[in-house]
């Protein structure tokens, strides 16, 4: 329901459409996303860890964020694992009602050890317009 309504042009609670040319065959893929804005930058996390759309994005850099007909390029970094526990913690404060199975016993309330000993399982890119 959420990607049909982000394809229509109506964000929820930050969702976009995820474009990125596949590693291997160069055609776009897409994919419901959480943009999350944090400390004044704006990041994708991977709850479901390290899937097809972030091996993609790891390949390419760049990708597209989708809202309805409006289309952002973007660059793309991922973060260190020692850099992740308070985006980690961001991420779960937004989406944890949709995301929280996916982070088991993990909650917005762990401590920042627990966030890091989870930290290589959830890939989180920094992304920046690209004009």
């Amino acid at each position: 329901m959420v990607a049909g309504l982000t394809k229509a042009g109506i964000s929820l609670m930050g969702s976009r459409v995820l474009a990125v040319r596949g590693r291997k065959s160069g055609e776009w893929r897409t994919t419901p996303v959480n943009l999350l804005v944090h400390g004044g930058e704006r990041y994708l996390v991977a709850p479901r860890g390290h899937v097809q759309w972030v091996r993609n994005l790891r390949a390419s850099g760049t990708g597209e964020l989708r809202v309805g007909r409006r289309v952002e390029a973007f660059s793309a970094v991922e973060l260190a694992d020692a850099d992740k526990p308070e985006v980690l913690r961001e991420y779960l404060r937004r989406w944890a009602w949709e995301v929280k199975y996916f982070f088991e016993d993990v909650t917005v309330d762990s401590p920042t050890e627990e966030l890091l000993r989870i930290a290589p399982g959830f890939p989180v890119f920094r992304v920046t317009e690209v004009e």
